[in-house]
This record gives structure tokens, C-alpha cells and sequence, in this order.
């Protein structure tokens, strides 16, 4: 037994962000999983724009839901009690325990985060109570000697739970050795004593030219390697500040979305169904230059809607996004992409800034920003839409609800884009608007529901005169699972188990 919990636990930290923490979590997830144990990730405080709306109404981030999918079980907030959610360069949305606390400057929430200290224990336990096993991420790295004396993250987290730690680090971006040994030079002498096991992660190639430095990397550091792990081809969500996505995906695709990367730019997991489509070329625009001509433009969900409508109109993407719509470009809103489509965008309440904006004008509607942020799980069907994509009429939508505005309709002649249900309340409402080739809604994951995107993608090649075989043959859960079996058959695969399996269990013989 561990500290004051019944499960035992293991703690993954990286030598710097983008190590690929996240997805050796959710790959030992699977592991022991499929090994019969009952398992659960736990990270203390993510910092991400990608986040979920759990079956409560409350909000956690996406790893830890890609975390809990590998361990076979619901998420809960308590596997993510802290959510940073950056609103500008320094400033985040503090989230504890799944409800807004506050809006706070880094220097602020770095003199005040120790407070949180007693939630992260409460809801540590709280798992250690259900599950006999418990695989513990980090953050960033525990050499970052300004963040050490109130860090409650990485070391300070794993002396707190009494963690093992295994410390990865990058080979792919080079200078792999020195990443490891430099972090471990900078750990306190009590610190450095709880790292069990090195992980050089994302090699490529023959492993054997590795083995010289292998081993002097465990003579230098006195700590084995207990995995050299490959770069895995498997296709999962990843953290939003480092990820490939935005390089794009299908190339030579029959129909191109492109899907417009704003700076703050939040659940972007909304396009991985999209992604996974054959005849789809999908890609991320960062600048006019790059729009060219799509099928359909996605405006994405943001966490700061008025500040990205900024940089729209003064990047002058606005300006693009209104030709393609003239030459006859299907766009489609999501959240606060949605937003953006109305006519005008007021914060008197100052929940973004304050003041008011003018909006895109593509749909007769107002939106008006408060301190409540909307959180739920809906159900339900699209509404009988008009043009393009009239054919996805009727067809099913389950997803999530995050927003902090309201949006109502401003004049006649628009109509709802969807018909959903608050799956916590059971409240039925109309949601999103249509017109003339422009729809916009506040559901997350609206194209997820089997079916869907197959739909989207046949309307859209109609619309070009394309024939294409019946797509969507696959759901996205079914899609996952398979990805997570192939993530924890690499590992097994090029991880020593049974070492981990021995750093697991307190075997003196570890580390």
C-alpha cells in the first residue's frame, strides 16, 4: 500500500512537453486493462483547449477521457480536478473539479495553486478507493527549477501520492541522452531517487545502433531503460498545443474541408471523424493564401471567440472566407465558429473583454456573452436543412455543449440547424441556424454520431458532380478501440513489462 490510498500507482513525466506522455498513459491503460486489472488515469492539472463534458455536465481534459476509454471505463472529473484553459498569452480559465473558478494571469494562479492541493487529494482518493491501479501523467518537466517549490504536477505530485516515476524522453527531436541526463542532474537527490525507469520514446530505425548508449545512459544514471518504444503509426487525439493534426491529413482526398486554425482554437477532436474519412482531404488554414478553393469551410469552437473574430478580420481570413461563401463555398460554425457567423457579438458582463463586434453577417442572429457557462450532453437529429447539405436531414447528433454566450435569431428567415435534448435535464430545445449555404451550431462532436459524416462527405461530393461509394462504414468508437489495441501491442511489444511491472509493485529489485 501507498501513502494514505488503497491502489497502487505508477507516474509517467517527460523531458519536456510533446514527449509523448499522454499516449504511453493511455497505452499502459489498455495494458493493464487487458490484464485484468482495474485501472484508471489521474493528471493532476492539464492545460488544454480540447476538453469534454462528462455524463454530470462537467468539464475535464480530453487525455484523460482518451485515458479512461483505454482503461475500459467512463471519465470523471476526478481523473482531471485541475483544467487550465489559456484565454490569451498569459492568462487561463481555472476549471477545479469541473466548474469555472476563475479567470486568472499565470503569475496569479503560480502564487495560488498550492490551495488546490487538498482537491487533488480528495479526488485522488476517490479513485484509489474503485481501482486497484492508478497511471499518474505529468506535466511539462520536473527540471523546471522556477516551478519546483510549489509544483504540484510532477514531483511535488509524486511525492504527495508516493509514485514511482518513469521519465521519457524524445529521440525524434533529437539530442535524447542529454534530454535524459540533464533532467535528472537538475532533480533534487529525494527526486531523482523516485525515477525508476528511463523511456526513449519515438525511435526510428534499427534499434541495435542504439545499444552503446543505452548503456551509458543506465552506467551514467544508475537507472535502467526499461523501453526504446518506436514511433507507433496509430491514429489518436493528442494534446492541442503540440499537435500533427494541423500538418493535415488525406492528400489527393476527392473532397477538401478546410478547417480554419484560429488561435485559440478548441476541440478540434470535433474533425477526427472527418479525418478518418477515405475521400476526404482535410486541412488546418492558418492564412488566406492557404484557403485555395474547399468544399466546406469549418469555422472551429475557440476560447475567446471575440479575440479570434479580430484576428480573422485582421489577417484578412475574414475577407477570404466571405469570397469563398460568394463563389458558393459551403461553411458550417461550430461553437464559437458559430458565433462568429451572427451579425453582432455583445460581452457587457465582460466575460471576453467586454464591449461589442461586429460579426461575419453570413446569419441574421446576435450573440450575447454572460459569466454562465453552458455545460451539458445532448442528443437528438439535424433539422430538415435546405441546400447542400439537405441530405443530412434527420440524421442522428450526439455530442456536448461548452460555451459561455447565448445566440438568438435577429430577423425572419432563419431556421434551426438542429433538434436536440439535454441529455442532464431533459429539456428539448432548436439549436444553431441555416441559410443559403451557411450552418452553424453549439454541438461538439455533431459529425461523431454513425452515419454522419458519410453523409457530409457524399452531399459535398454530389454537390461536384463526384460519385463515391457509401463511406462511414466504421464508427469513431469502434475506430479508437482498434487504435488503442494497436498502441498497447506496440508497447508490449518494446516496453519491458515486467520491469514496469516490478516498479508497480515496489519490487526493491526496480530501479
Amino acid at each position: 500500500m501507498r501513502g494514505r490510498s488503497m491502489a497502487k500507482n505508477i507516474m509517467i513525466q517527460g523531458t519536456m512537453s510533446g514527449v509523448g506522455k499522454s499516449l504511453l498513459a493511455a497505452g499502459l491503460c489498455r495494458i493493464f486493462h487487458q490484464d485484468g486489472y482495474r485501472v484508471a488515469p489521474f493528471k493532476s492539472q492539464n492545460m488544454a483547449l480540447n476538453s469534454f463534458i462528462t455524463a454530470e455536465g462537467l468539464e475535464m481534459g480530453r487525455a484523460q477521457v482518451l485515458q479512461a476509454q483505454a482503461a475500459g471505463i467512463e471519465p470523471t472529473v476526478a481523473m482531471n480536478p485541475i483544467l487550465l484553459k489559456p484565454t490569451n498569452d498569459t492568462g487561463s480559465q481555472v476549471i477545479v473539479n469541473g466548474e469555472v473558478y476563475a479567470d486568472m494571469d499565470a503569475r496569479e494562479y503560480y502564487a495560488k495553486k498550492t490551495r488546490f492541493l487538498p482537491e487533488i487529494r480528495r479526488a485522488y482518493d476517490a479513485l484509489a478507493k474503485s481501482y486497484e491501479l492508478l497511471v499518474i501523467e505529468g506535466a511539462g518537466s520536473p527540471a523546471e527549477i522556477n516551478l519546483r517549490d510549489n509544483d504540484i504536477v510532477n514531483m511535488g505530485l509524486a511525492e504527495l501520492l508516493d509514485a514511482p516515476v518513469l521519465l521519457v524522453g524524445d529521440i525524434d527531436r533529437g539530442g535524447v541522452f542529454a534530454q535524459l541526463v540533464g533532467t535528472l542532474a537538475l532533480l533534487a537527490p529525494a527526486e531523482r531517487a523516485r525515477v525508476k525507469g528511463l523511456v526513449i520514446n519515438k525511435f526510428r530505425g534499427d534499434k541495435s545502433i542504439l545499444a552503446p548508449g543505452v548503456a551509458m545512459l543506465e552506467e551514467r544514471c544508475g537507472i535502467p531503460v526499461v523501453g526504446v518504444t518506436p514511433y507507433l503509426d496509430v491514429d489518436l487525439e493528442d494534446e492541442d498545443s503540440l499537435s500533427e493534426r494541423f500538418l493535415g491529413r488525406g492528400a489527393g482526398g476527392a473532397v477538401d474541408i478546410a478547417v480554419v486554425r484560429l488561435p485559440r482554437i478548441s476541440n478540434f477532436t470535433d474533425f477526427l471523424v472527418l479525418e478518418n474519412q477515405p475521400a476526404v482531404r482535410l486541412r488546418y488554414v492558418g492564412h488566406p493564401g492557404a484557403l485555395g478553393t474547399p468544399d466546406l469551410i469549418i469555422l472551429p469552437g475557440t476560447k475567446n471567440t471575440m479575440g479570434d473574430l479580430r484576428w480573422l478580420r485582421e489577417s484578412g481570413m475574414e475577407a477570404a472566407l466571405l469570397r469563398a461563401h460568394a463563389g458558393g463555398t459551403v461553411i458550417f460554425g461550430i461553437c464559437g465558429g458559430y458565433q462568429m457567423l451572427g451579425e453582432e457579438l455583445c460581452d457587457p458582463h465582460g466575460a471576453e473583454g467586454g464591449g461589442a463586434m461586429r460579426g461575419m453577417g453570413l446569419l441574421a442572429m446576435r450573440t450575447a456573452f454572460s459569466g454562465k457557462k453552458v455545460r451539458t450532453r445532448v442528443r437528438g437529429s439535424f433539422g430538415a436543412l435546405s441546400g447542400v447539405l439537405s441530405d443530412l436531414s434527420g440524421l442522428p447528433i450526439e455530442g456536448y455543449e461548452i460555451h459561455m454566450g447565448e445566440s438568438r435569431a435577429a430577423s425572419g428567415g432563419l431556421r434551426p440547424c438542429t433538434d436536440i435534448e439535454d441529455v442532464i435535464t431533459g429539456v428539448k430545445k432548436e439549436d444553431g441556424a441555416q441559410k443559403d449555404g451557411v450552418y452553424g451550431s453549439y454541438v461538439h462532436g455533431i459529425f461523431d454520431a454513425p452515419g454522419v459524416a458519410g453523409a457530409l462527405v457524399l452531399a459535398l461530393a454530389k454537390r461536384k458532380g463526384i460519385s463515391l461509394d457509401a463511406a462511414d462504414t466504421v464508427s469513431l468508437e469502434q475506430y479508437r478501440e482498434k487504435q488503442l489495441d494497436l498502441l498497447a501491442e506496440g508497447l508490449r511489444a518494446h516496453l519491458d513489462m515486467e520491469a514496469v511491472c516490478r516498479i508497480v509493485n515496489g519490487d526493491p529489485g526496480s530501479g
